[in-house]
């Protein structure tokens, strides 16, 4: 028996052993590695942010893109191309044959890109120091800082320029607008007869109204909020503030800049826009410290957990280690999504319309979506404009998305359609049927909408879908597939109409490049059903 019990304590030492060992190898291979890039990400990127952007003032880029969009989707690179071939060590799969992979990168991405914009947000608020001064005509003397403290000052209010800006969100469900207010900032009183001012303060006022709401409404709650935020302006005391917070370069900057165009009692040209600060100066940090230890935090005890759970995959882990393990999964991507024979046309359709918005965002224009008058100046379908002899739009607003979301729903839309009919189209003919049912799409658009700025592939993917359908419908395709994918494309169609009458989507360019779609698509059945015959 006490031979029996030193065999089995063996065993039990050497099972513990075993399980220590894999343990490391996962805390080595997968947890340190986290650690080391959410923080060297973190640290880099906010340091790089400081002296590139804050101590030097090297470029001036729109501030949401620097704090927000570049540490938000930057982390992908390592998430896809480092971690991604490390997780095969872990056994992920379910018991229906698919696997948590896509779980466990988007917690890895969460955990280096959460931490990375809460810094950011840190770094802005924790730099700079509050310069004491006179009057305003004393900031040219001092060296230049974000914040300022103010003891004397005029404001005339009865000098103001303004500028009212719409947009909708959630969904699309909410119409807001925002009334941008600039009013310049002399000495004293004396000094408002001058033909010139350099320093401004910068008021804003907001109101939201359901987007469903018809077009006599909005107009009606749009009055009625000028109306509002012209007494609540007239009764505010702005002279009770403690200091004065320079405006940057940012979509609030740019909307007062544009109240400022606005304003033309004054020359404006290098002109400064303030908003005032009602709080202590030393509050401005808030509790964003603590916030950032604690995602940290968070996301290194999260992961730690998430790979401890799952077995190891010995084979992979072998594979690993010499250096043989390949993503299979993502060079087949990359390389589905190189343009070809039978698919060369929509790779290259996604390129261009990322390119474009790549191009609007590094402009400045924002990233995670855009204003109305930029899409307007970018080429956006605007019947005014388009009918006035700019005919060009109903092409160019074809390439234009609003935000970042509609530009990946819209990408996934083409690239879903595109696999089926591009090959049996060809090249040439795919072409044309994506251009033509989307000015057709953008011509829908400005017979319904009156001044409504239409933008987005959506219309000519709806154009392609109808023609979908008719191919479908004809039977061009086996009867297996046409039966599978006539019920899941009716589908797709039907709800993504019925979303488009909750309002902020032009349904009426959805319409049009179906419509077409379809109607090219039953002209030209005979001829692609014959291709296929033939092949």
């Amino acid at each position: 028996m006490r031979l029996i019990s030193i065999f089995n304590f063996a065993i039990n030492c050497k099972s513990k052993q075993n399980m220590n060992k894999k343990t490391i190898q996962k805390i080595n291979i997968l947890f340190i590695p986290l650690l080391i890039t959410s923080i060297g990400f973190c640290t880099i990127y906010t340091f790089l942010n400081w002296l590139l952007f804050i101590k030097l003032e090297l470029f001036s880029i729109n501030e949401s893109i620097v704090e927000f969009g570049i540490p938000f989707f930057l982390p992908v690179i390592p998430v896809i191309f480092f971690f991604r071939p490390r997780l095969k060590i872990l056994n992920l799969k379910k018991s229906n044959g698919k696997t948590y992979n896509e779980l466990y990168l988007f917690i890895l991405w969460l955990s280096i890109a959460g931490s990375a914009v809460i810094a950011q947000d840190y770094l802005k608020n924790s730099t700079g120091k509050l310069v004491q001064i006179e009057s305003v005509s004393q900031i040219p003397q001092k060296k230049q800082s974000k914040y300022y403290k103010v003891n004397r000052f005029y404001f005339d209010k009865s000098v103001a320029g303004t500028y009212t800006s719409f947009d909708v969100s959630n969904k699309g469900n909410d119409f807001n607008m925002t009334l941008f207010v600039v009013i310049p900032i002399f000495d004293k009183k004396n000094n408002s007869s001058n033909l010139s001012c350099k320093y401004w303060l910068g008021i804003k006022y907001y109101d939201q109204i359901s987007n469903r709401s018809s077009e006599k409404e909005k107009q009606d709650r749009y009055e009625q909020f000028l109306e509002i935020s012209q007494s609540e302006f007239d009764r505010a005391d702005l002279s009770n503030f403690i200091y004065l917070e320079r405006i940057g370069n940012s979509d609030d900057g740019d909307s007062y800049k544009k109240a400022l165009k606005n304003c033309k009692k004054f020359e404006t040209e290098n002109s400064i826009i303030f908003i005032s600060k009602n709080q202590p100066f030393e509050s401005r940090k808030g509790n964003t410290i603590y916030w950032l230890i604690g995602t940290l935090s968070a996301g290194a005890v999260v992961w730690l957990i998430m790979i401890l759970i799952p077995k190891l995959n010995q084979t992979e882990l072998s594979r690993f280690k010499n250096g043989t393990s390949r993503d299979k999964d993502l060079n087949d991507f990359l390389n589905f999504m190189k343009p070809r024979e039978g698919f060369f046309i929509t790779p290259i359709l996604i390129y261009v319309n990322v390119l474009i918005y790549i191009t609007m965002a590094i402009a400045g224009l924002g990233f995670i979506s855009f204003h109305g008058e930029d899409l307007l100046r970018w080429g956006g379908n605007f019947r005014p404009s388009t009918i006035d002899g700019q005919w060009w739009r109903l092409l160019t607003s074809v390439f234009l998305h609003s935000g970042f979301i509609h530009l990946l729903s819209n990408m996934f839309g083409l690239l879903f359609v595109g696999i089926f009919i591009e090959p049996i189209l060809g090249k040439t003919r795919y072409l044309i049927l994506y251009l033509s049912t989307g000015i057709l799409a953008s011509c829908a658009s400005i017979w319904w909408h009156e001044a409504t700025v239409s933008i987005g592939a959506s219309g000519a993917i709806f154009g392609l879908y109808g023609t979908f359908l008719a191919l479908l419908l004809a039977k061009v395709f086996p009867p297996e597939f046409s039966k599978a994918f006539l019920i899941t494309t009716l589908i797709f169609v039907a709800y993504n109409l019925i979303m488009g009458l909750a309002g902020g989507i032009d349904n009426a360019a959805h319409i049009g490049g179906l419509l077409s779609g379809f109607i090219i698509g039953i002209e030209i059945n005979k001829p692609v059903k014959d291709k296929m015959l033939n092949k």
